[in-house]
């Protein structure tokens, strides 16, 4: 079975848990997604109304791919930049593929639904993101065509004695 992508659907409550949940599951199993394990939604929940907000702002705009049961199994969040100089790029956030879902090329499937979606948006050239050293995912992006165009080690403390590069990804879109 393959994820159904949406751009910008109504955030429902239905939806908004989902998220939470997705989210939540995620960052336990070790995902790079702004947390460490172990955490609860109540700890996710004020950074997902953050998006949330910046969404009713025009600022984010959200892709989800459900699964077959209609949850949310995948998320990416675009955020526009708002600097003059730099509104031909778009920033994407909160990456993530439910950890049930891993390993069937979802990952590869949010990109690529990612890369079509952003060269929809008028004037956007590229999307950068940023991910978490010590998980490979620098190799993951790089095999769906982002470039490695920067890094900073330790920039990321995850635990004491335990930092790790913040290594920035693009996407050139033409």
């Amino acid at each position: 079975m393959s994820l159904t992508f949406s751009l910008d659907p109504a955030v429902t409550p239905a939806l908004r848990d989902g998220i939470l949940d997705l989210w939540t599951d995620v960052s336990n199993a070790g995902g790079a997604v702004g947390f460490v394990a172990p955490v609860e939604r109540e700890t996710i929940r004020p950074e997902l109304v953050k998006h949330l907000t910046a969404m009713a702002e025009g600022r984010h705009r959200l892709l989800v791919g459900l699964d077959e049961a209609g949850e949310p199994a995948a998320t990416a969040f675009f955020s526009f930049n708002t600097h003059r100089l730099q509104t031909h790029w778009v920033w994407l956030y909160t990456v993530m593929v439910h950890p049930r879902h891993q390993g069937r090329g979802y990952g590869r499937d949010l990109l690529a639904a990612a890369a079509q979606a952003a060269r929809g948006f008028d004037g956007i050239d590229a999307i950068r993101l940023t991910c978490r050293g010590g998980h490979g995912l620098e190799r993951f992006y790089g095999s769906c065509g982002y470039k490695e165009v920067g890094r900073i080690p330790g920039a990321i403390r995850v635990a004491p004695g335990d930092d790790r590069d913040d290594i920035i990804m693009l996407l050139p879109l033409t």
